[in-house]
């Protein structure tokens, strides 16, 4: 019998500069991809994966969000939600306010990435390791976004968004799996890097890795959000968000 799946919490409060003027009236997650808002391609994708529970952390324009999803029945996943507040609190600063409604081990996922990997491989990857927190990498070669990761027999050698170093092949493909315990360090109520949360977990050796195989797609930039369009259209007419 497979077990159960922790929840999965959604990073979906950024204002998304990146893609101005698009953003300007909506969230990010509620781009049209295929005739449907971003995060409904998200969440029917948990839930064929075996996801139950789903928290969304929303920021900027998350009313929005709210109304569209709701308590996400129509899409196979209970949604509940986390808001910033009137200060946005960042990726960790989010997941830490969120961290009564997730328990004591959880997903975390990018708000703008569709990822078609073996979430119950990831999560049984992560409870072998005994530590507070595993990084999903992908060997990238530079070639979907620039690579942040020094990555090597199964091991995180090096993370830094903003010195990379050319032994860096991998990237953060976007999904993480934490204890509750790694989030002591954030501040309540405070902007806060979950690119830090990682940082400080690998300089403890309190951070695990799984090698994903498969590509992600992300909707973070405007080249991106085109790939997935076209990547998402072409599913459509073959069984969209199957395993």
């Amino acid at each position: 019998m497979n077990q159960r799946l922790f929840p999965m919490a959604i990073l979906a409060g950024g204002i998304a500069t990146r893609l101005r003027p698009l953003t300007e009236t909506l969230p990010k997650a509620l781009l049209d991809i295929s005739g449907e808002p971003f995060i409904v391609h998200q969440l029917r994708l948990l839930h064929v994966h075996g996801i139950e529970r789903v928290v969304l952390c929303v920021g900027y324009r998350g009313e929005q969000l709210i109304e569209a999803v709701k308590n996400g029945g129509r899409f196979g996943v209970h949604v509940t939600y986390s808001s910033d507040g009137p200060t946005l609190l960042g990726t960790a600063g989010a997941i830490k306010r969120a961290l009564p409604l997730l328990g004591e081990a959880f997903f975390v996922l990018y708000g703008d990435s569709y990822l078609e990997c073996d979430y119950r491989a990831v999560q049984a990857a992560f409870l072998a390791s005994g530590k507070a927190a595993l990084m999903t990498v992908y060997r990238n070669e530079q070639q979907w976004d620039t690579s942040n990761v020094e990555y090597a027999k199964g091991r995180i050698l090096a993370y830094d968004k903003q010195r990379r170093t050319p032994s860096m092949r991998h990237i953060d493909y976007g999904l993480g799996l934490f204890c509750h315990r790694a989030f002591q360090a954030v501040p309540d109520d405070s902007p806060y890097d979950l690119a830090l949360v990682y940082r400080d977990l690998l300089q403890q050796n309190q951070l695990a890795a799984f090698e994903a195989a498969q590509r992600f797609y992300e909707i973070g930039s405007l080249s991106g959000l085109e790939e997935t369009r076209r990547y998402l259209a072409t599913k459509s007419g073959r069984g969209a968000e199957r395993p």
